[in-house]
């Protein structure tokens, strides 16, 4: 005799589970941001590490923009 499927209402994820996501997508940002401006720095041969800074700070600055537009429409 075949069991009987469970039909029940999908229910929602719990809260760490987005946290989690989010946090791993502000680590892909600023991972991705820092090694693009690694490479510009590498192939501008200059001593002052100006393209990793900028490229690690923009990438932060555009990751907490991710961050808090993510946790306003939550709201």
């Amino acid at each position: 005799m075949p069991t009987p499927k469970n039909n029940s209402p999908q229910t929602e994820p719990p809260a760490y589970v987005k946290y989690f996501g989010l946090a791993f997508q502000m680590c892909a940002i600023i991972g991705l941001g820092t090694y693009l401006g690694y490479k510009l720095h590498e192939k501008s041969g200059m001593n002052f590490p100006l393209y990793l800074l900028i490229g690690c700070f923009l990438s932060i600055a555009i990751a907490f923009y991710q961050l808090f537009k993510s946790l306003k429409s939550e709201n």
